[in-house]
């Protein structure tokens, strides 16, 4: 038998260090003269990751560079996608543009006004540090105006949460520190903690967050709840909680199917299946039947012991998340729903 060594799992590049390494590439070729054929930043933890470029075009009074993405061994939507920025003189100052594929701010509640295009602030500051890099190394003013593009980033953002935050015609150009990490936790989190600041922005006192797309439509549809106000809690729970309990609202469903909300009635709040299990013996004594014990997943449980299983799952995830998050005078409610959609238990309604 020999040990198995896991391979280490490859990191990449956030759009906003591809975005800031095309625009600096770009203003070589615009104060310089010429293209380079690849290029070097610095990014805010002090890694100096290299880009070739896929994309170099110029013209009086402009200049376009395109970076591929590299997401490493992230999932990520936009690995692969061209992230071109163009650079030209402004009026005065450093302006940012949307061009194509990248989303305007439509709702507020995001870290960049309504009507911006939307390049978040790290991503903004990195380029604009660059811009103030190579005015000073060429003796240029730092007046210019970088339009980022991202070919075919409309229907890439169709994949992820844009749409429902209210970022219109495309993607975000996002990053806090250049880096992807492979399959970190952290960006999805990030989601959810927007999907809230815009809904308190729009005024929604009522959220919630589900488990997945069944039980997502179906809790939307019980409250006659808007998009703004359905948040991709996915497998988060505690994410989702824990910044609700410092930015609250009057209300808060928590709705999923039974295995997921099993794992929050027994104190869990990350309900991956990789990181949190159902206690088989505990489901077998809040049931009263014994032979729960011997199943293998929530579901064939609830096959067991029937409804009266389900509703006290739903009473237990209840009590689980009032006493744990229940400080910021939120009301909860959970709904447990099958797979076919249908509501089998609730609890706080």
């Amino acid at each position: 038998m020999t040990d198995e060594i896991t391979p280490e799992l490859r990191r990449g590049w956030t759009t906003g260090a591809c975005a800031t390494a095309a625009t600096k590439a770009a203003l070589m070729r615009l104060w310089g003269g010429a293209f380079v054929r690849e290029v070097g930043i610095v990014l805010p933890k002090g890694e100096t990751p290299v880009f070739p470029l896929a994309l170099a075009e110029a013209g009086k009074g402009w200049a376009r560079v395109g970076i591929t993405k590299d997401a490493g061994d992230d999932p990520d939507v936009t690995h692969g996608a061209l992230i071109v920025v163009t650079v030209r003189p402004s009026q005065g100052g450093i302006v940012f543009q949307a061009g194509e594929g990248v989303g305007t701010v439509t709702k507020p509640g995001l870290p960049i006004g309504v009507g911006e295009p939307a390049i978040n602030p790290v991503p903004r500051q990195m380029m604009t540090d660059v811009v103030q890099e190579m005015a000073a190394q060429y003796g240029k003013p730092p007046d210019i105006t970088i339009e980022v593009s991202v070919p075919g980033g409309e229907e890439i953002a169709l994949k992820t949460w844009n749409p429902r935050l209210g970022i219109a015609g495309g993607l975000s150009i996002l990053g806090t520190t250049g880096v992807v990490r492979p399959f970190s936790c952290a960006a999805w989190i990030a989601s959810i903690h927007r999907g809230i600041d815009v809904a308190r922005a729009a005024g929604q006192t009522h959220v919630a967050g589900c488990t997945g797309a069944t039980s997502e439509k179906t809790v939307q549809a019980l409250y006659g709840l808007p998009d703004h106000a359905m948040l991709d809690m996915g497998d988060f729970a505690g994410g989702m909680l824990k910044y609700l309990v410092k930015h609250p609202v009057a209300r808060v469903t928590i709705g999923g199917g039974i295995g997921k909300i099993t794992k929050l009635a027994q104190g869990a709040i990350d309900l991956h299946s990789g990181r949190s299990q159902v206690d088989f013996a505990q489901l077998a004594e809040i049931a009263g039947v014994p032979r729960v014990s011997e199943a293998n997943t929530a579901l064939e449980a609830y096959e067991i012991a029937g409804p009266v299983l389900a509703q006290r799952i739903a009473d237990q995830a209840l009590a689980q998340v009032q006493a744990r998050f229940g400080a910021a005078g939120i009301t909860y409610d959970i709904v447990i729903i099958d797979r076919k959609g249908s509501i089998i238990a609730r609890a706080g309604a």
